[in-house]
């Protein structure tokens, strides 16, 4: 949810020949007459999701609800048709513009970006390490097996670690609260530490459910983690020096990005 990142800008265009022929015979005015959704509703909706609903308005593009959804202390928002039948997850841009436009702006007002951390204090422990568990240099990438972008990036780190022999890549699994499912994947990888089983959660392949306790408590401490380092999306790099890369880049100019850290 959450500053998706998760590191997506998706564009999505409605074209819902039915709501148009309705205005044709009379529903052209405020939509707000006819449609309306309560946020108790819409949490009552979201059951499989999670998470609270605490705000619903209409959104700019014609025939959604807009709402405003608050999970585990991260804020976004999703989109849902006036039938409530169907959730989108992106972002809505005016066409003459392309600026991206949200009912909800003023409470989505992003917080600063914090530009580096101390490496020292990742939880490393609960990682899962590619490439030469030895290397001098370090990479920690912040990860979710449901984000898209994050399973482009994952080709490229394993690209990384077969042109490159001293770097040791700590993949910090970080589940986000839109990907429902991918909770259970994180936690079900920390528990193999298998690097096969970490491959099958990015392919999108089925993995077995998690089974010990601990590895929740593990995710829960990379969520805690991130959130309070300023790490809201995915894919989000920290090289050596602590500095934060939001995205992923290809191999090689990853490989360039840790020889001069």
């Amino acid at each position: 949810m959450l500053k998706e990142l998760c590191i997506a800008v998706a564009v999505t265009t409605i074209i819902a020949s039915s709501s148009y022929a309705m205005a044709k015979e009379g529903c052209g005015g405020e939509c707000a007459s006819c449609h309306t959704l309560t946020p108790g509703e819409a949490t009552g909706l979201l059951k499989k999701i999670g998470g609270t609903v605490t705000s619903v308005r209409q959104a700019p593009a014609r025939g959604l609800f807009e709402l405003l959804v608050e999970k585990d202390g991260q804020r976004g928002v999703l989109l849902m048709d006036y039938g409530k039948k169907h959730l989108i997850q992106g972002a809505v841009f005016n066409v003459e513009t392309l600026e991206q436009v949200v009912a909800h702006k003023k409470e989505l007002t992003p917080p600063k970006q914090t530009t580096s951390l101390d490496v020292k204090a990742i939880p490393v422990g609960h990682s899962v390490v590619m490439g030469n568990p030895k290397g001098s240099k370090k990479l920690y990438v912040f990860t979710d097996p449901d984000c898209p972008y994050c399973r482009k990036g994952h080709v490229e780190l394993k690209k990384l670690a077969g042109i490159t022999t001293d770097v040791a890549i700590h993949i910090m699994l970080f589940p986000l609260p839109m990907h429902p499912g991918a909770y259970d994947k994180a936690r079900t990888v920390l528990e193999t530490q298998s690097l096969e089983m970490l491959d099958k959660a990015f392919e999108g392949k089925d993995v077995p459910k998690p089974s010990h306790e601990s590895s929740k408590k593990a995710v829960d401490e990379i969520v805690k983690f991130a959130n309070a380092n300023g790490i809201s999306g995915t894919p989000t790099m920290v090289l050596p020096d602590g500095t934060i890369q939001v995205g992923m880049r290809d191999a090689e100019t990853m490989k360039r990005m840790l020889e001069v850290k």
